[in-house]
């Protein structure tokens, strides 16, 4: 006798929707507490704990600390990477200084009260300093400066609180203030355990190591979470032999968890946010160098792009500019747009193009030779604005240097 079997219970789009939110914002801030801003995420995340939790172990190989009033997703990281680094409040990178002063300003206070004056934060601060032989001048504007900015982090990830005072002029001012100190939050200001390690690159090796259960699936999903840009010539054999067999499915995993848009492609992938909240680093944006890396980059794709339909696969990942082209390329934007940048690129071409080029290099779209060439990373099309049809290459999937415009690259494969 036959059986009709009935439907099992329909999703809740409500309860996927909050899962979601939940997890694009540990992504987004992977410290979250309760007396902040992320007030309303971090209940999500209490709400959807269990299976939050299974996701990040599972799919990512991170760990997540869900305590009363704060939330830690502990990321492992891409290993040696240098192109996020900590930033101060007004966007410039942490100096090594300012690091060791907040690796000293940590360690002052695991060993302080829940209250204290800045002054007599700063006295812990350079007793911690002679504990561990570093020659720090707190009386020295530079110094100053760089402990202003490691207590501005802190304020920032909910371990101070400035109850009173200036903080905000105390580098220049030396004005007074009281904070307050969550101690229960600096453990989870650690993201990999320190014993037995005895180098900083080796706390970065250790941290970067996918876990044992996850393999290359680990991996090469922290690649696409952290660095959108997937190229599969970064990747080992067993890496790139998993990417081969399940890119496809990749797409719906990271749809339904993240919100995010794999763009699959010949040379790899990469990771669109169609709301643009996810990345801490905009590309195109606002801003004299990211307008004229833009502009560059659009022009040395164009130079290269013949040369890569002519390639095979792997010759077109990175196409190379010698520096005449680099150079011929600058002088033509420049004398095309250049009237348009802000006064201290005017009136300076070469930190302009220093600027643009960094603003390349960190987003991992151009890499630089010692010759003064350029290494082009195919996705570099994308940003182009001219659109051509896009013909399928030898593998039979289009290239990222066939696509011209965002339209094209949203076709995915």
């Amino acid at each position: 006798m036959s059986r009709v079997e009935r439907p099992g219970p329909a999703e809740d789009t409500h309860v996927t929707a909050e899962r979601r939110r939940a997890a694009r914002a540990l992504l987004r801030r992977p410290l979250l507490h309760a007396d902040g801003p992320d007030a309303d995420d971090l209940r999500l995340v209490r709400r959807h704990r269990g299976e939050l939790e299974r996701v990040f172990a599972d799919g990512l190989g991170y760990r997540l600390v869900v305590e009363p009033g704060a939330a830690r997703l502990v990321k492992a990281g891409l290993g040696r990477d240098a192109t996020r680094p900590l930033r101060r409040r007004n966007g410039k990178e942490f100096t090594p200084r300012g690091y060791a002063l907040l690796c000293l300003t940590v360690a002052a206070l695991s060993r302080g009260k829940g209250q204290l004056l800045v002054d007599e934060l700063v006295a812990q601060v350079r007793s911690a300093a002679v504990d561990a032989g570093l020659d720090v001048d707190l009386d020295a504007i530079a110094d100053r400066r760089a402990l202003y900015a490691a207590l501005s982090a802190l304020v920032d990830l909910g371990v101070l609180h400035e109850r009173d005072g200036d903080l905000e002029h105390w580098a220049e001012q030396r004005t007074a203030s009281l904070l307050d100190v969550r101690r229960d939050r600096l453990p989870l200001l650690m993201s990999a355990s320190m014993g037995g390690l005895e180098s900083p690159d080796q706390l970065l090796d250790a941290a970067a190591l996918p876990s044992a259960a996850g393999g290359a699936r680990v991996a090469v999903r922290r690649r696409l979470v952290e660095s959108p840009v997937l190229s599969v010539d970064e990747l080992t054999e067993e890496q790139a032999d998993w990417w081969r067999r399940n890119r496809n499915r990749e797409r719906e995993w990271f749809a339904d968890r993240f919100g995010l848009e794999l763009e699959l492609r010949a040379e790899g992938a990469i990771a669109v946010d169609p709301d643009g909240e996810l990345s801490d680093v905009e590309f195109p944006g606002g801003g004299s160098a990211r307008q004229l890396a833009l502009l560059l980059l659009e022009r040395l794709a164009d130079a290269v792009r013949q040369h890569a339909r002519e390639s095979d696969a792997a010759g077109r990942i990175w196409l190379r500019v010698g520096p005449e082209l680099v150079g011929s390329a600058s002088a033509d934007v420049l004398a095309e747009w250049g009237a348009g940048l802000k006064k201290e690129h005017r009136e300076d071409h070469g930190a302009a193009l220093a600027d643009a080029r960094a603003v390349l290099v960190g987003m991992g779209l151009v890499r630089l030779d010692p010759d003064g060439a350029w290494l082009v990373h195919a996705a570099s099309a994308r940003y182009t604005v001219r659109p051509s049809l896009a013909e399928p290459s030898a593998s039979g999937q289009p290239s990222l240097f066939d696509a011209t415009d965002a339209d094209t690259m949203g076709e995915n494969s």
